[in-house]
């Protein structure tokens, strides 16, 4: 199902502490349990400096613990010009996000940068925590996100 090489996947939201650290914690806990993590480089990154050295925000750890998966160790950092180049996919939450995210790494002429409900076939957002302090929505979004992202990891490599 995987290659011998690393698929580096990096996930990215505005600020780094909500929607993209709770989809790294995530899919290291699905590559984990499906006994494929040395086969994944899995990191997180924001489009703005706003939550730069924090931490994952408390709604997201709270949520994560309750479903049983483990937080990572994190600081939300921004992310760089070099991210385009080091990941094989960037996954932003929404819209605003990819739009910041190909501004950063100065276009996506290798087609690298996706919307995560984009592998689901849905063109909508991940839900917002920090504006609807709904983290199971969140949640919920992300496991239909990272469960079709797998489907289609798992075509092409």
């Amino acid at each position: 199902m995987i290659n011998e090489s690393t698929v580096k996947v990096l996930f990215v939201c505005h600020g780094n502490i909500c929607r993209s650290t709770m989809g790294q914690c995530m899919f290291q806990d699905m590559v984990n349990k499906k006994g494929v993590a040395d086969k994944f480089l899995i990191d997180s990154a924001a489009t703005s400096r706003e939550e730069i050295g924090n931490g994952p925000h408390y709604g997201t750890v709270q949520k994560l613990r309750t479903v049983g998966i483990p937080v990572v160790p994190h600081r939300a950092r921004q992310m760089t010009r070099a991210d385009y180049d080091n990941f094989d996919y960037l996954i932003g939450m929404d819209s605003y996000n990819v739009a910041n995210m190909k501004r950063i790494a100065g276009g996506d002429p290798d087609s690298k940068i996706f919307q995560m409900l984009e592998f689901a076939g849905l063109s909508r957002s991940i839900a917002d925590p920090w504006y609807t302090d709904n983290f199971d929505a969140t949640y919920n979004d992300l496991v239909i996100g990272l469960e079709a992202f797998w489907k289609y990891l798992s075509a092409r490599v």
